[in-house]
C-alpha cells in the first residue's frame, strides 16, 4: 500500500473522532490552536524565512513572493482568524428545514460534516491554518498538500496544530499534511474517491485547472478573479476614486483586487482624469480602449486578452462604456464569476446591476476587497468557490458541511396495503 493512501486511511479513521466533537470541544481546540500559533511565532518565522531565501533565489517575486511571505502581523492575523472561526456557530447538528408532511412524518434536514477534505494549495502558509481550522470546526479531517515554496512554513505550522489535538487525545491524522510534494503524489491523492469527499485547490489557474482534470472525487474550483469596478454615471466620484484605489492598489496579487475598470460615458471625462493621476502616483499601468485614452494621453491600448486577463499586479484594463448595459455586457463576456463592483447613487441602476451579474459576489458602492470570507463574517475562508455546486463565493465552515435528511415517523407506511 503506497503512503499517500496509508496517509488518508488515518486522516479518514480521524474523521470519526472530528464527527463526534461538540461546539464547546471544538471552540476550546480552536482557541488554544491559536494560542500555539502565537506562542510559537518565533519558530514560524524562522521557517518561513528559510522558505523565503530559496523562493527568492529561484527567482520567485510579486504576488506568489508576497503571498508566502510572514512576519509577526500576518501570523497574529492567521491567529485571530482561527479564533474568529471559534467564536461562530457550531455548523454541524444545525436544522435548516423542519416541517410535518400531511401524513404525520417529521421532516427535518440537518447539517452534517463532509468527511475527509484534501486542501491543495500553493505559497500560501496562512491556508494551511484557515483550511485546518474551518474543516475542525465542521467537523471534518482534513489532508493538507501545499506547495514546495512554502513547505518548511506548513511543516511548522501543521506540527503546532497537529500538537494540540494529541493535547486534546483527538488522532493527529485529523491534520495530515502530506510532505511528498511530487506531481504523481498529488494525482494519487486527487484519486482515492473512497476516501476523500472533496478537493479544494487554492492557488493559480494553472494548478486548479491541474487538479479539475485529474481527480477522482468532487472539485470546488475558481480559476481566476477578473473582478470589474463599473461606475456609473450617478456615481459619488470621490466614492468610486475610493474604490477604485482600494481594489487595485490596496494588495494586488489577490485574486479579490480589481483588474478591470468600466466607465459610463457621461462621467468618463472627469472620472478619468482624476482616476489615471491618483492609479499614476500609485505605479499602476493603465490599458484602454479607443475612448478611455482619448481622455487619458499615454494610456497603452488593451486588447481582448488584457480584458480577460488575471494581471495580479499594478495594470488596470479600462473601458467606457455607452450605458449599464454595456458594463453588464462586458462583465458576462470577461468576467470569471468572482466579484464585481457598481459605484452609484442610483438605486434602480443597482438593483439592475445585481440582478443581472450572476458572479458569486456583487458589491454595491463597497470595495472588492471585502469579496473574502474573514470579511463577510466566517472567520477566514477555505476558498472562494466559482462552481456552482453545494457553495458559491467564499467558503466558511458551513460549506464544509452537507445537509441529510432525517425523518421522523410512528409507523407510517408508504402503501397501506403492505401492512400487517
Amino acid at each position: 500500500m503506497s503512503e499517500i493512501r496509508n496517509l488518508a486511511l488515518a486522516c479518514r479513521d480521524a474523521a470519526q473522532a472530528t464527527f463526534a466533537l461538540d461546539g464547546q470541544t471544538k471552540r476550546r481546540l480552536l482557541c488554544d490552536m491559536a494560542a500555539a500559533l502565537e506562542a510559537r511565532c518565533d519558530a514560524i518565522l524562522a521557517a518561513n524565512a528559510r522558505d523565503v531565501q530559496q523562493a527568492t533565489a529561484k527567482g520567485i517575486q510579486g504576488a506568489m513572493l508576497d503571498r508566502l511571505r510572514l512576519d509577526e502581523a500576518r501570523v497574529s492575523g492567521i491567529a485571530h482568524a482561527v479564533r474568529e472561526i471559534a467564536a461562530l456557530p457550531d455548523p454541524v447538528g444545525q436544522v435548516t428545514r423542519s416541517e410535518t408532511r400531511p401524513n404525520g412524518l417529521e421532516i427535518q434536514r440537518i447539517r452534517i460534516p463532509l468527511g475527509v477534505v484534501a486542501m491543495i494549495y500553493e505559497a500560501r502558509p496562512n491556508v494551511t491554518a484557515d483550511a485546518a481550522a474551518l474543516c475542525l470546526m465542521a467537523g471534518n479531517a482534513v489532508i493538507l498538500r501545499g506547495g514546495s515554496e512554502a513547505l518548511h512554513s506548513n511543516v511548522a505550522i501543521a506540527g503546532l496544530l497537529r500538537h494540540v489535538l494529541e493535547q486534546h487525545d483527538i488522532p493527529a491524522a485529523a491534520i495530515t499534511l502530506v510532505e511528498d510534494l511530487s506531481r504523481d503524489a498529488m494525482v494519487e491523492l486527487l484519486q482515492l474517491s473512497d476516501l476523500i469527499d472533496l478537493a479544494i485547490p487554492r492557488g493559480g489557474e494553472g494548478l486548479i485547472r491541474f487538479v479539475a482534470e485529474h481527480a477522482r472525487v468532487p472539485v470546488i474550483k475558481h480559476y481566476k478573479g477578473v473582478c470589474h469596478l463599473y461606475v456609473d454615471a450617478s456615481a459619488d466620484i470621490p466614492l468610486a476614486l475610493n474604490l477604485l484605489v482600494d481594489g487595485k492598489t490596496s494588495r494586488p496579487g489577490v485574486c479579490n483586487a480589481l483588474e478591470t475598470l468600466l466607465v459610463h460615458r457621461d462621467i468618463a471625462a472627469p472620472f478619468l482624469a482624476q482616476a489615471a493621476r491618483v492609479l499614476e502616483e500609485r505605479g499602476v499601468e493603465l490599458r484602454g480602449c479607443e475612448r478611455s485614452r482619448a481622455y487619458v494621453p499615454g494610456m497603452r491600448a488593451a486588447t481582448d486578452d488584457d480584458y480577460a486577463a488575471e494581471f495580479l499586479d499594478l495594470i488596470l484594463a479600462v473601458r467606457v462604456v455607452d450605458d449599464l448595459g454595456g458594463a453588464i455586457g462586458h462583465i458576462q463576456r470577461f468576467g470569471s464569476d468572482h466579484t464585481e463592483v457598481i459605484a452609484t447613487r442610483d438605486d434602480a441602476a443597482a438593483r439592475r446591476f445585481v440582478q443581472a451579474i450572476r458572479s458569486a459576489v456583487v458589491m454595491v458602492n463597497a470595495s472588492s476587497r471585502f469579496s473574502d470570507g474573514g470579511e463577510l463574517g466566517l472567520g477566514a475562508e477555505i476558498g472562494i468557490s466559482t462552481t456552482r455546486l453545494h457553495a458559491y463565493g467564499p467558503m466558511g465552515a458551513p460549506s464544509l458541511t452537507i445537509e441529510r435528511f432525517v425523518v421522523r415517523g410512528d409507523g407510517q407506511v408508504r402503501h397501506p396495503q403492505s401492512k400487517l
